[in-house]
């Protein structure tokens, strides 16, 4: 168990309102009248969730995007957000930041409603987190609702962002379609508002394909196989498609596409790509090409 798990272990004692879910989802959700709210916040670490050298306009964006991809998975309007922020000393630094969160929060309609400011010590790392607020109009499908029979989703291929993360650690300077995908990740908000009704399970992929369906699988207490990973043309172009390659891009975080399950016969009211299906029991089953291949040791993104 990792010391992540640890802590989210005894985090569940205090997190023992129903809206929590037990910590077992990304999101909170909370009744509010006649409504629910969606809740998410998530933190943004120097050297941990991006490099030095990343573009602070891009930063900014991400930190919005990785916040909405939660709303998304769960079919929700962005409805406000708020921003805790840890100064660096360097204002062109700092306002370079708020033009990318500024871009991506007027893009996608999530006001930003206020928060909080600090100062961190000389040559301590930046430190970013946003509170996202939404709100669910209809069925919210969590991570633990997938079903025997069911077919597995996805809303685009994977693996560019964890490529582009490694070309923009050589390369400060490198651009392309696989550094944007790693710099600036696409929320799915409007797939994610038609596929809610649908779906009987749904998730963002922010810790690698393989680890975030483990989860699914463990949450919803099934047994799911996976026989099929996508790659994008820009990936096939400057890796391959060997099982290696293959094996990295289901293991590569930051996607922020959508894993969702159907049930068999039900059509994706959006473009997306079927990489498996759902049956009785538990755990996780990796195929390429056919044939059954080990789980990685690794499966994907964990703290510690």
């Amino acid at each position: 168990m990792s010391a992540e798990s640890r802590f989210l272990a005894l985090l569940r004692l205090l997190a023992n309102h129903p809206a929590a879910q037990g910590l077992m989802d990304d999101v909170a959700i909370l009744p509010v009248g006649d409504t629910k709210l969606i809740l998410t916040s998530d933190t943004m670490v120097e050297g941990v969730h991006y490099l030095p050298t990343d573009p602070p306009a891009d930063i900014g964006w991400k930190l919005a995007a990785v916040n909405l991809s939660d709303l998304a998975a769960k079919g929700a309007r962005p409805v406000g957000c708020l921003l805790n922020y840890a100064l660096s000393g360097d204002e062109a630094w700092d306002a370079a930041f708020l033009d990318g969160l500024g871009d991506a929060l007027d893009r996608h309609g999530l006001p930003l409603l206020g928060g909080d400011t600090v100062k961190m010590p000389d040559g301590a790392p930046r430190s970013y987190t946003l509170t996202a607020i939404g709100e669910a109009g209809g069925p919210i499908p969590t991570r633990d609702g997938a079903q025997p029979g069911d077919m597995l989703y996805v809303t685009g291929p994977v693996g560019d962002a964890g490529i582009g993360l490694t070309l923009a650690r050589a390369d400060p300077g490198a651009s392309g379609p696989l550094v944007d995908a790693y710099r600036r990740p696409r929320p799915r908000l409007s797939e994610g508002a038609l596929i809610a009704p649908l779906a009987s399970a749904m998730m963002d992929l922010s810790d690698g394909l393989l680890i975030d369906a483990q989860r699914m699988a463990q949450a919803s207490g099934v047994a799911i196989t996976i026989d099929h990973i996508p790659l994008s043309p820009a990936l096939e172009s400057v890796r391959g498609a060997s099982t290696a390659v293959q094996i990295a891009a289901a293991q590569a975080g930051d996607d922020y596409e959508l894993l969702f399950t159907l049930p068999r016969g039900e059509t994706p009211p959006v473009r997306a790509i079927r990489i498996g299906h759902v049956s009785a029991g538990t755990g996780l089953t990796l195929m390429i090409d056919g044939a059954t291949v080990p789980l990685p040791a690794t499966l994907g993104w964990e703290h510690g």
